[in-house]
């Protein structure tokens, strides 16, 4: 490690010690740590997915598949889904936790995964926003209405030859047609918000209750691609710590963090 960056985890550890509130911002590296696959630029998908060799992710996670081959849509969903119970959050969660746990005004989390990992390392319901949905819940794909379901009785069983699923396919409980995760997909017109919206009333709630406080925000693993959460940690009105090996760049008041998110975690909190 260099001197460069042991000092930037100096900066990150004191401006969390003064903080009395943390906004957590997490793209797709914050699982990378847990084993997930990292799908940043196709050759990470390919690697992930050999079949779809000479196809984006965004051309796959797509809502057209589930008209043209819904064993296909479900192959590559279902995969996700399965993956991602199987793998446990690492480490790195629980230290952000024991982060929030010791601010007066507390967190929250703000995250463009859906994987659902937050909540199961043990951060409540009520302190997190999935901005793109999660693959723990479902929907219509039609949709017959703004209706959400746990995914949880579903088990997807996929051909890995050809990324299809080979298992009946799930189907909405209001008019059993087909149900699709309740997931933003690129060139998605369908996704229900619904639950995304109440999670944003939480988080704005949060926001007006910390005000005034000193705020420090940390975004881990959360790639230009697609900037969501970068966008929403740089506009929030706090010290940005920035965790991630590829791209660092921070505005002139920023902490850049070189490292992958479990490394640069388990630094602070040595330094704390």
């Amino acid at each position: 490690m260099t001197a460069d960056v042991e000092q930037q985890l100096v900066l990150a550890a004191n401006a969390i010690r003064q903080s009395d509130a943390i906004l957590i911002g997490a793209g797709a590296g914050m699982g990378v740590d847990s084993g997930l696959p990292d799908f940043r630029g196709d050759k990470g998908f390919w690697t992930a997915y050999p079949p779809f060799k000479g196809k984006r992710f965004a051309e796959i996670s797509n809502p057209v598949w589930f008209n043209r081959d819904p064993k296909l849509a479900w192959g590559f969903f279902g995969h996700r889904l399965n993956l991602y119970r199987e793998t446990q959050p690492h480490q790195g969660f629980q230290i952000l936790r024991r982060f929030i746990d010791s601010k007066s005004l507390g967190g929250f989390v703000f995250t463009s995964n859906v994987d659902g990992h937050f909540q199961r390392a043990g951060f409540d319901e009520q302190q997190v926003l999935e901005c793109h949905g999660s693959l723990s819940h479902l929907q219509c794909t039609t949709p017959c209405s703004r209706q959400i379901w746990s995914s949880d009785e579903v088990v997807m069983n996929v051909d890995m030859d050809t990324i299809h699923a080979t298992s009946d396919l799930p189907r909405c409980e209001n008019c059993d047609k087909l149900a699709r995760p309740n997931v933003l997909m690129f060139g998605d017109y369908n996704w229900v918000d619904r639950r995304c919206e109440l999670q944003q009333q939480r988080y704005e709630a949060w926001l007006n209750s910390v005000r005034g406080g000193r705020l420090v925000v940390i975004e881990i693993g959360a790639g230009t691609g697609v900037p969501t959460v970068r966008y929403e940690c740089e506009r929030r009105l706090g010290t940005l710590i920035r965790i991630n090996p590829r791209d660092t760049s921070v505005p002139s008041d920023g902490i850049s963090i070189p490292l992958g998110g479990l490394d640069a975690l388990q630094g602070i909190e040595a330094l704390l």
